[in-house]
């Protein structure tokens, strides 16, 4: 039990580490620099705690239930890519209402700028969706799989 809490410890720590990446570029702050340098000290230092404990129980990671990790990782990776693409929607619907961001042509429709959506969100978004439907999928028939046959998530 203690190295599966490692295991997810470590994930966080990941995703953690890209995060702080991400920040990085698109704000170019120096406190991202230094979370980056922090959670990178925290997977190495992590990785080695569940190495040295694996050692010396080796039994331990035969009880580990890799499906549930590989079950919990995917609704985790899943919900983030949702919030991702929620979040875009979000901006671009805000965007749409704000009068900086259109005009009305000669006919009097509203035609809307170039510059509601930037070119790093359309990224985003695109980049999103594969692993969304990937990994969304993969949580989604293991949730069916244990409500209709009963197998163990």
């Amino acid at each position: 039990m203690l190295l599966l809490v490692f295991f997810l410890l470590l994930a966080l720590s990941v995703t953690g580490h890209i995060a702080s990446l991400i920040l990085f570029i698109k704000k170019k702050e120096n406190k991202y620099v230094r979370w980056f340098a922090g959670t990178a000290i925290a997977n190495i230092l992590l990785a080695g705690v569940i190495t040295v404990y694996v050692i010396y129980d080796p039994a331990a990671l035969g009880g580990i239930n890799l499906k549930r990790i590989f079950w919990l990782i995917s609704g985790f990776i899943t919900c983030i890519m949702i919030g991702i693409q929620i979040t875009i929607f979000y901006r671009l619907f805000t965007r749409m209402k704000d009068t900086a961001y259109y005009h009305y042509n000669y006919f009097g429709k509203k035609v809307l700028n170039g510059g509601v959506i930037s070119k790093a969100e359309v990224y985003a978004f695109f980049f999103s969706i594969p692993f969304l439907l990937l990994f969304g999928a993969f949580f989604i028939v293991r949730i069916i799989n244990y409500f209709k046959y009963g197998s163990e998530l």
